[in-house]
């Protein structure tokens, strides 16, 4: 598996990828001063990836924008890390890319799409459907029946009632409580969540 990023996030993923003897090809960043990255050599910028002709990458950067903007440019196959400490029904799907990580669960009938990331122990309930790019945080509560919209952003412990849908590019903040649908580009915060700006687009 080709790393893409050198950063916090790609140790998280190099972990998943080891603990289930998945053997790492190298390290691809843009950062001409790194040689190394947690043990392993940096192979080249992003972008020579692709004349590689090598198979199962995965984009390890948390940032939702940059990680479409490569998955844009580049023209390769990507795998999945998931944690086998995480539960997947077996009749959810998720798309390529995507990384799941420890203490997640993901029930019956949920739908994940493409270079998606799952944090530490959030919980995904039946029949929802995240799109791609979104980033789900660390101890975030998703109930039944949700939608959310391409490159989203749902904040550490956040939690979300049965039914919502929030909007693409939409940011639910830290502990947010999201009661009522979120429009696309909305940034909600709070306890029930309010929108408090609109992001750029």
């Amino acid at each position: 598996m080709n790393i893409i990023g050198a950063g916090g996030h790609a140790k998280v993923i190099m972990d998943i990828l080891m603990s289930r003897d998945v053997k790492i090809s190298g390290i691809w960043d843009d950062n001409k001063n790194l040689r190394e990255f947690f043990g392993f050599k940096i192979l080249g910028d992003i972008l020579s990836l692709e004349n590689e002709n090598l198979k199962d990458s995965i984009i390890a950067i948390g940032n939702n924008k940059v990680r479409k903007r490569i998955a844009d440019q580049l023209d390769i196959s990507f795998g999945l890390a998931i944690h086998p400490k995480s539960w997947i029904s077996p009749s959810a799907e998720l798309g390529e890319g995507t990384v799941v990580m420890s203490n997640v669960s993901v029930n019956a009938e949920v739908s994940i799409g493409k270079h998606v990331i799952l944090n530490t122990n959030a919980s995904i309930d039946h029949d929802c459907k995240i799109d791609n790019f979104v980033h789900i945080s660390p101890q975030v509560g998703l109930a039944g029946n949700i939608e959310i919209g391409e490159g989203a952003h749902i904040g550490i412990g956040a939690c979300i009632i049965p039914g919502i849908k929030i909007g693409k590019w939409a940011i639910v903040g830290a502990g947010t409580v999201v009661i009522r649908d979120v429009p696309d580009y909305a940034v909600v915060f709070g306890n029930p969540g309010r929108i408090v700006k609109y992001n750029p687009i």
